[in-house]
């Protein structure tokens, strides 16, 4: 089902309706604030209603003396609340130009030609008009999406219309609803949900229960649509003020349907999350060599032994094992890895780019790593530990490659590097950190001649714990981060802000980032500062997907401003520093890109615990990006 350019179906976001009905009390601009806060809330669209008395209603009906109370006092409230045609036509052309859909339910054959002639992309159809067969018909005649509540309903009217909906080919919804102004919660029963989804077609929840809980709980049930009354006051006259929402709670709503989306997943085989994954390296156990084991020994249990972190093989691998041959060496205490098991994985002595390439290393493996390729550079991933360490007991001698330094995120005390923050004194704690980081990489210039101007890559903060900051918000955070610059002792070295991913995991949970992510924002910074950047693609990938930018275009708008990049695979919104072939970015096109316009720019394959294993990720991906870039 398609409304305008949403799409309604298994797979789609809910369309959420805020439904503003009557309670705009007749008044123009009372409307015009709800669909405001509508917009804020977050709604995908606003929906009134329209009737003409005169053809809804019987003659005695209309003759308020002789009806009786109930008839009185919803008749004296909607000749009270009317708007015009016109108002309703301003009302319409406003919430299009805020981007929300409007809709409109009804009451009769006259209404469902004025509203048609508005140019509403669809029609919503009030649980009283259910079994009105013939305004449904005439709906239907309109050629426009359906969306039908089914409160006050039996099974029996339900499969009536229905079926009447399918016979003429009728593009529709169904919600579930319970017509009591608020909705006891024990009258309403969303089990029925799964009833609806018999009908093969999408189905939603319109809610007139108090608070947000059951329309979540809808979504969790399957429902694509919810609908729920919105007012500026609870308080005020009208019947269906009591059952609706003012603005904080129906933000809330909206924010709340988000997450439970986000939460629902999928029914597929269950994968490892990206914060799972840290947590499990650190927590969980592997299988270790309790000795040395020579090439060709055959496995027993009592050559191995299980203890944490799980970087290699898991304990569930032991039985499997047994009996096999060793294909080489291994040394006593370290993890066994399934390339222990098969074919190992060979770095080459040289590999074919375009680009100058190089390897991530840390200060204890550098050696090792290079002694098996040459690479043009390394990239030092520094820990804070390692600005404690001596060097001179990690280097020895000469290098002949050139080096660049990969700046901690963490340090001592839970303290993460945020050189934008408005917290002045955080600010200035993360200043001196990353001064420590500086002077450390001066000292590394004595072990690498060939470079001339070492560089330094900065995660350089804005993230907040719980939300993403406003657009307008963020010019303030790169000015303070310009600040954080003017004060740290820059000569001879350059810093190299890193392209963020959306949801980084940092020690202590997830964050939400808000600085280099958006190509706009990071073009007019590098231009008006003549800075360069360090562009992880795995990060600008899982951005582009979350705010559904195209990344081929964004890799082309940000080549002339970058000076390295990092390069791995990506998936969904935080699936990152992948292996190659592992997530979803299309190498071909990109690379193709990084070729023909980066040409000066240098690289590194950043896989995720590619260092494991004497480096086997990283030769894994350097032989598929071979002859590439």
């Amino acid at each position: 089902m398609k409304i305008k350019n949403k799409i309604i179906d298994k797979e789609s976001s809910t369309f959420v309706i805020a439904e503003i009905g009557m309670n705009h009390n007749g008044s123009y601009n009372n409307a015009i604030k709800l669909i405001d806060l509508a917009y804020k809330a977050g709604a995908d669209c606003v929906k009134f209603q329209m009737r003409d008395l005169k053809t809804l209603y019987s003659e005695d009906a209309l003759n308020l003396s002789s009806s009786d109370l109930s008839t009185q006092y919803t008749l004296g409230l909607l000749k009270k609340f009317e708007l015009t045609y016109k108002e309703f036509n301003d009302l319409h052309q406003y919430a299009e130009k805020k981007g929300l859909i409007f809709m409109c339910t009804p009451w009769d054959l006259v209404s469902v030609d004025k509203i048609d002639s508005l140019g509403v992309p669809g029609f919503k159809i009030a649980s009283a008009d259910l079994t009105n067969i013939e305004l449904i018909s005439h709906v239907i005649s309109k050629k426009k999406p359906i969306i039908l509540s089914t409160g006050m309903s039996t099974q029996e009217e339900i499969d009536t219309t229905v079926s009447f909906l399918k016979k003429h080919n009728a593009e529709y919804a169904l919600l579930h609803c319970n017509s009591t102004y608020p909705a006891p919660f024990k009258d309403i029963n969303l089990n029925y949900l799964e009833k609806l989804k018999s009908y093969n077609s999408p189905v939603g929840y319109s809610g007139h229960e108090r608070g947000i809980a059951i329309s979540l709980a809808a979504i969790a049930k399957g429902a694509k649509i919810i609908e729920k009354h919105i007012t500026l006051d609870r308080n005020m006259e009208g019947p269906d003020h009591s059952a609706s929402l003012e603005y904080n709670d129906f933000k809330q709503l909206v924010e709340s349907i988000r997450q439970v989306e986000l939460a629902l997943g999928s029914s597929s085989d269950r994968k490892i999350s990206q914060g799972e994954l840290i947590n499990r390296e650190n927590l969980s156990k592997s299988i270790f060599a309790k000795n040395d084991i020579k090439k060709g020994t055959i496995f027993s249990k009592d050559l191995f032994i299980i203890k944490s972190p799980g970087q290699g093989l898991s304990p569930q691998y032991i039985d499997k094992i047994l009996g096999l041959k060793a294909l080489k060496d291994i040394k006593k205490g370290k993890a066994l890895f399934k390339s222990d098991l098969i074919e190992e994985i060979k770095p080459k002595n040289r590999y074919s780019f375009t680009l100058k390439w190089g390897i991530p290393v840390r200060l204890h493996d550098i050696n090792e790593l290079l002694s098996v390729t040459n690479p043009d550079f390394v990239e030092f991933h520094m820990s804070y530990n390692d600005l404690d360490e001596d060097i001179t007991n990690f280097l020895n001698g000469k290098y002949n490659c050139e080096y660049i330094v990969h700046a901690p995120e963490l340090f001592k005390n839970d303290h993460l590097l945020d050189l934008c923050t408005p917290d002045k004194q955080y600010r200035s704690q993360s200043i001196t950190h990353l001064q420590r980081v500086i002077n450390e990489t001066k000292n590394l210039n004595d072990y690498f001649k060939k470079t001339i101007k070492p560089k330094i890559i900065v995660n350089c903060g804005g993230f907040k714990k719980d939300n993403f900051i406003k657009k307008d918000q963020r010019a303030v955070y790169y000015e303070n981060l310009m600040d954080s610059f003017d004060k740290l002792d820059t000569n001879d070295i350059e810093i190299l802000p890193q392209t963020l991913a959306p949801f980084p995991w940092h020690f202590g949970g997830q964050r939400y980032q808000n600085l280099f992510m958006d190509p706009i924002e990071i073009m007019e910074f590098c231009k008006s500062t003549n800075t360069r950047i360090c562009h992880d693609i795995s990060h600008s990938y899982l951005a582009c997907n979350t705010f559904k930018w195209d990344h081929i275009d964004y890799t082309k708008k940000l080549a002339p401003f970058t000076a390295h990049y990092h390069i791995s695979d990506g998936s969904g919104t935080d699936g990152e520093g992948m292996q190659y072939g592992e997530g979803t970015i299309d190498f071909n096109k990109l690379l193709k890109v990084i070729k023909d316009r980066s040409s000066e720019s240098t690289f590194i394959p950043e896989v995720w615990q590619g260092h494991k294993n004497n480096g086997e990720g990283f030769w894994f991906i350097l032989d598929k990006l071979e002859n590439k870039i």
